[in-house]
């Protein structure tokens, strides 16, 4: 009887919209969690006649649940000081690998890292992301698991190039000299104390002399790079000439000099030749040395080398990428996480563990870095909490059990009038 059936649909929508409404406040405190709505629509309708103006006259057989929509709206996000928590700020979906390899959409940023350095989610799928190949991230490389190099020690650098930010007075004396230090480190790691010492010779010239101790030498000698430097009427620098060499103008123009090579070889420590290059010229191509009427000094040294490093801590920037630092102050990228958006967020497929898998109503996943295509930015740190409003549950609750009633009222109802009927007829 259509008496029964068609309350009986209402029961079936109202419990569904119940239980929407329960999941919703049972996660009220899950990471990253989107609250649903239930939505109903109208079933088929039977003519059973018309009217005298031949107007159809339906009866509808009920209700049915039209849709469970998720609300993807962003939710609060909390700092929690924890380096393997990162929010999303804005559109998509981290991405991540499960068990065979293919790909699954989060937004639950609640990471965290595995004995041999992969960032995975709490149910141990990896966090997918950019490779890194000596710093430099690639984009456009097939993604990859994130890895941090726990325990990993960084191999030093050789200095092969440094500069001197210095000025030499121009009031000084033939024969003053000036001497001025900085540290360089060799194939090895080790610092060796380089020293400069500018002489002046004549008027607007002055010589240069680079040495080690020599104590740096396996031979005990250390044998200095020497030449001389010119500088014009305005104490710009003008013109070098390496000892036994011709005198070279500096700048940039064809043909112009920039830096001066340094060189030593046999090392005590059996590292390798040191090749350096002495820059002369600054970021905006003016020489680094002057020389001017005021007291001689170096205001800044600049070197590229360090020593070997221990793994000590990562952090993850807004656009994603994921930078370590060491202990010898170096800090290297080392990935870049992934994230992903599809044109159609209803379409997800909801997995379970803050996971969602695209399917044909989604469409495929778009996948890039944070901050491009419309793809949100990152906090580090930070978790993004659940979208689900208390206030409109509780009233969507108040809403759907008095649906609930009433559509058992119309059971009970119907149940009491088909009761008297068979009453009548016995």
């Amino acid at each position: 009887m259509a008496s029964f059936s068609i309350p009986l649909t209402g029961l079936e929508a109202d419990s569904t919209a119940l239980n929407t409404i329960a999941n919703d406040l049972a996660n009220m405190n899950t990471t990253a969690f989107k609250a649903q709505t239930t939505n109903f629509s109208d079933l088929f309708y039977q003519q059973i006649g018309s009217t005298g103006s031949g107007d159809p006259i339906q009866v509808g057989a009920g209700v049915k649940v039209a849709s469970n929509e998720t609300e993807f709206t962003q939710g609060t996000i909390s700092s929690t000081g924890n380096a393997t928590d990162v929010a999303l700020n804005g559109n998509g979906f981290f991405v991540v690998s499960n068990a065979n390899g293919s790909y699954e959409y989060t937004r639950d940023g609640n990471f965290t890292q595995t004995a041999n350095g992969n960032i995975v989610t709490a149910s141990g799928q990896n966090v997918m992301g950019y490779p890194a190949v000596n710093g430099v991230v690639n984009t456009n490389a097939p993604l990859t698991a994130i890895n941090i190099p726990v325990g990993q020690v960084q191999e030093p650098l050789a200095t092969n190039s440094f500069s001197m930010t210095a000025n030499l007075d121009a009031d000084s004396a033939a024969g003053t000299t000036f001497p001025a230090q900085l540290t360089v480190y060799d194939s090895l790691g080790e610092p060796q104390v380089a020293t400069v010492t500018f002489t002046e010779t004549a008027p607007n010239t002055w010589s240069y002399s680079v040495a080690l101790p020599a104590s740096s030498f396996a031979s005990g000698v250390s044998t200095p790079v020497t030449g001389t430097l010119a500088f014009n009427d305005d104490g710009v620098l003008t013109t070098v000439t390496p000892t036994g060499g011709a005198a070279e103008t500096v700048g940039t123009a064809a043909g112009d000099v920039s830096s001066i090579p340094i060189a030593f070889t046999g090392l005590a420590d059996d590292a390798a030749d040191l090749n350096m290059q002495w820059n002369l010229l600054g970021s905006n191509g003016t020489p680094t040395v002057t020389q001017v009427d005021t007291a001689s000094a170096v205001s800044s040294t600049n070197q590229n080398g360090y020593p070997s490093g221990q793994y000590q801590s990562f952090t993850i920037g807004s656009d994603g990428t994921v930078t370590v630092t060491y202990s010898n102050g170096q800090l290297q990228n080392v990935g870049q996480l992934a994230l992903a958006n599809v044109t159609n967020l209803q379409g997800l497929q909801l997995l379970g563990d803050g996971n969602y898998a695209t399917t044909l109503a989604s469409g495929t996943a778009s996948i890039a870095a944070s901050g491009t295509d419309g793809l949100a930015t990152l906090q580090d740190g930070a978790l993004e909490a659940s979208n689900v409003n208390i206030s409109s549950e509780f009233s969507d609750l108040i809403v759907a059990q008095r649906a609930f009633e009433a559509n058992a009222k119309s059971v009970t109802t119907f149940d009491t009038v088909t009761q008297d009927t068979i009453n009548m007829v016995h």
